[in-house]
């Protein structure tokens, strides 16, 4: 594991260093500005395009083993790819006749409840809304 991770940091550090080879020429002035590229800088650059894509490659080739060592060891959970998790199965819907038997008991508590309360009901069986609805509570 301890190699897997130094080639992978070792692997960074060089496409870092093929970073630097294709920035040099324009950072340090070598290469004239609105000059056509001398052949150093042309050499310098794809040198260092080549030196960054093999640093990451080793990278993310040194990032994949790590991942299945890890995976190997049951520290990473592995996840199937295309396979879409199943669905939890439904709650049962209660029928309209299961619902009515449900609701019965609360209808009627509220009824005595509004029975009780000396208020005169609205034709609809509500309580009449206004100002003073919630003064005996």
């Amino acid at each position: 594991m301890t190699r897997k991770f130094a080639g992978a940091v070792l692997a960074a550090l060089a496409a870092l260093a093929g970073l630097w080879l294709m920035i040099a020429p324009f950072a340090l002035g070598t290469q004239p500005e609105g000059a056509s590229w001398n052949s150093a800088t042309v050499t310098e650059f794809f040198t260092g395009l080549a030196v960054t894509v093999t640093g990451l490659t080793g990278a993310v080739a040194f990032a994949a083993a790590i991942r299945a060592d890890l995976a190997a060891r049951g520290l990473v959970k592995v996840r199937e790819r295309g396979r879409e998790p199943e669905p939890a199965p439904a709650a049962p819907q209660p029928s309209s006749g299961e619902l009515a038997a449900l609701l019965a008991p609360l209808v009627e508590a509220l009824r005595e409840d509004l029975d009780a309360s000396g208020r005169e009901p609205r034709p609809n069986g509500s309580t009449p809304l206004g100002v003073g609805a919630e003064d005996g509570r």
